[in-house]
């Protein structure tokens, strides 16, 4: 299993919006590509927040970026040109424990 992982720091002004938008529309696009088994939205303070994007396979993952993350982060950008830090990491679940 591989995790996607995109950290977003937001300006306190936008959270809201920001928000919104990825439970409304930029989440529910992502979840409509096919590629991931489950995805979690976190909020870690009023403007940090974490999606993580469970990936079967790291090919699932690459058939993401290449055939819909370019889009996809175009048209969050185009919506909040400014205001809002990302980071992305790609993490390999080595264990887990129920």
């Amino acid at each position: 299993m591989i995790v996607y992982e995109v950290t977003l720091q937001v300006e306190p002004a936008l959270a809201g919006q920001v928000e919104a938008h990825m439970r409304g529309e930029h989440i529910p696009a992502i979840a409509a590509a096919g590629c991931f088994q489950q995805i979690y939205f976190d909020r870690a303070s009023p403007a940090r927040f974490r999606t993580r994007y469970f990936a079967a396979s790291q090919s699932d993952l690459d058939r993401y970026l290449e055939q819909h993350a370019p889009r996809l982060r175009a048209e969050f950008q185009a919506r909040f040109p400014v205001g809002v830090t990302l980071t992305r990491e790609t993490w390999s679940i080595l264990q887990s424990w129920a």
